[in-house]
């Protein structure tokens, strides 16, 4: 009689786990991916001095743009970047960034962008960005990023910026 109550358990205990996990969806390659983020220049170096962003004006951006990953662990992406600054009770689009660049998947949501810029400034240069998916959904996450723009040309000295991203990812 108690071998016929606990047969029901033994028979569970038989199973194999994989009878309950779910497996997850394969992922094939190409993946397209579009994004769209606010970007905020904290502070930019040059020989020239320093710049703060929010010192007597603000400087925002908002990049968008779509990645193609080769495989899980390499892409390619190409960002478009208006930006807006708002000085002295006026505001007008100051600039607009051509960005290309490779992905590198990190791991564990992490992925670094090597980027080139070209601006409507006149400069141009490279842009490295260190970058976090923070909430990953079913068809989106959200995401933090810290660009670090180099640039060069315009008759103006080099600088060194760092910002600070976040967006979107569908």
């Amino acid at each position: 009689m108690n071998v016929i109550r606990l047969l029901p358990f033994l028979l569970i205990g038989l199973l194999p786990m994989s009878s309950f996990s779910q497996t997850a969806p394969v992922q094939t390659y190409p993946k397209v991916a579009g994004y769209v983020g606010i970007l905020h220049p904290l502070v930019t170096f040059s020989s020239a001095g320093t710049d703060r962003n929010f010192d007597g004006h603000y400087v925002v951006g908002m990049p968008t743009g779509i990645n193609i990953w080769k495989s899980a662990r390499i892409g390619f992406s190409a960002e478009f970047v208006p930006t807006i600054r708002a000085e002295s009770g006026t505001s007008k689009m100051s600039n607009f960034l051509f960005h290309p660049g490779i992905l590198v998947a990190l791991g564990k949501g992490w992925t670094f962008a090597g980027r080139a810029a070209f601006e409507t400034s006149g400069r141009y240069g490279v842009t490295p960005v260190l970058n976090k998916t923070v909430l990953k959904g079913k068809n989106s996450s959200l995401f933090a990023a810290v660009p670090m723009p180099v640039r060069f040309g315009n008759d103006r000295p080099t600088t060194f910026t760092v910002g600070f991203q976040f967006g979107i990812a569908f």
